[in-house]
């Protein structure tokens, strides 16, 4: 990683616009970039698909936004008038993924096109800069109430509606108990909107300190280091025997552990003989109670190795997964931030400049000075 100088992005197509970023951050799906997790990364690709900022140039085709408006931008990049988008899955979109063939060989189907995350889904430049190009403006950019802080609705570009589609995926009923591994920023949106969907009680599962307090003081979730206890025995013990009627796995490929198991996933990885470290999910698998849920934010990448998918079939679990559909979300969980039932800004530890990024990227990925959430500041 590196800070560099480069051209001011132009307007390509009537339907973009020119955003001067304010406000951006470092996502956990960036580390999966960083640690070279993800394929199709190319020298000179710009990172970055949390931000947000004002628009200083528009195309002659967007109607609904003008000069000067704040705005946050998803980091899905849908264009909203092909099947999926109709029906709400915008991070499916058939029309914004240039690089459709690649992605299409790599997984099976080209969904969207993706800011700042490899040339696999489009290659488009990202916000970790302090201008960018944002394509379909009409249908992304969320336009934002001029005197409300950066931080309370920078999230909405990612990491909220994440969390909150994950806790949606649980199809929580009152009364249940959901688990959540990872309490990373995704998974404390996760808690959040858990409880907000009606969750009697939220276990998060970790094994840093500082991840697991937050998890505790700021969100309410009964808390299991997975380092010092068995996280097993300790779900069945904490649900009356039965298992949490949903589990969130927020870690996805990167996933650290103890034991054989962590031990066999590192090497493989090393050897390049399994691309993911599926521990998390492994995990989540095990402990749902029969007929229960288990959702997936957490971004996997390849080829997954030992899933007991005999328990899972036995048990009768349903699967729910996949990136965001930003747009279906942004604009419900905006009024929730204005309505004052949630404020996202209490996940920062750090706030810096731009030119401070790349060794942030070092800081986070080995979780230095206790760091959850850095956001840049232009």
């Amino acid at each position: 990683m590196s800070v560099e100088n480069v051209p001011d992005p132009k307007i390509i197509d009537p339907g973009d616009v020119i955003l001067r970023v304010t406000s951006t951050a470092i996502c956990g799906s960036d580390l999966h970039l960083y640690g070279g997790f993800v394929p199709a990364m190319k020298k000179g690709d710009i990172m970055g698909h949390e931000f947000m900022g004002e628009v200083v140039e528009v195309g002659r085709d967007v109607k609904n936004l003008r000069s000067g408006d704040k705005v946050v931008v998803p980091f899905t990049i849908s264009c909203g008038s092909c099947h999926h988008c109709n029906v709400e899955e915008f991070s499916l979109c058939d029309n914004t993924n240039p690089d459709a063939e690649a992605c299409e060989a790599a997984y099976g189907a080209a969904t969207a096109g993706l800011f700042g995350f490899s040339h696999l889904y489009g290659g488009y430049a990202g916000g970790q800069a302090e201008y960018v190009r944002v394509p379909y403006a009409e249908v992304g950019a969320l336009k934002v109430p001029r005197d409300i802080e950066d931080d309370k609705v920078l999230f909405l570009s990612d990491i909220f509606p994440t969390g909150y589609m994950a806790a949606e995926n649980c199809k929580i009923k009152p009364g249940d108990v959901v688990a959540v591994w990872g309490c990373g920023p995704v998974g404390l949106m996760a808690i959040k909107s858990a409880y907000m969907l009606g969750a009697e009680r939220v276990i998060a599962i970790d094994r840093f300190p500082e991840r697991l307090a937050m998890a505790k003081d700021q969100c309410g979730a009964d808390v299991i280091n997975y380092e010092e206890l068995s996280v097993l025995e300790e779900l069945k013990k904490r649900t009356g025997g039965k298992g949490p009627d949903a589990c969130i796995d927020a870690v996805g490929m990167e996933a650290h552990g103890t034991g054989l198991q962590y031990a066999y996933d590192k090497t493989k990885t090393v050897l390049m003989l399994e691309t993911d470290r599926p521990i998390a999910l492994r995990e989540a698998m095990m402990a749902c109670r029969k007929g229960g849920t288990i959702s997936v934010p957490g971004v996997y990448g390849g080829l997954l190795d030992k899933l007991p998918f005999g328990a899972a079939f036995a048990k009768g679990l349903t699967f729910r997964m996949g990136q965001t559909h930003m747009q279906k979300y942004m604009k419900p969980l905006l009024a929730k931030i204005l309505e004052g039932e949630i404020d996202p800004s209490f996940i920062i530890t750090h706030r810096i400049k731009i030119d401070e990024a790349a060794d942030a990227y070092e800081k986070w990925q080995k979780k230095k000075d206790a760091c959850v959430k850095f956001v840049i500041k232009n």
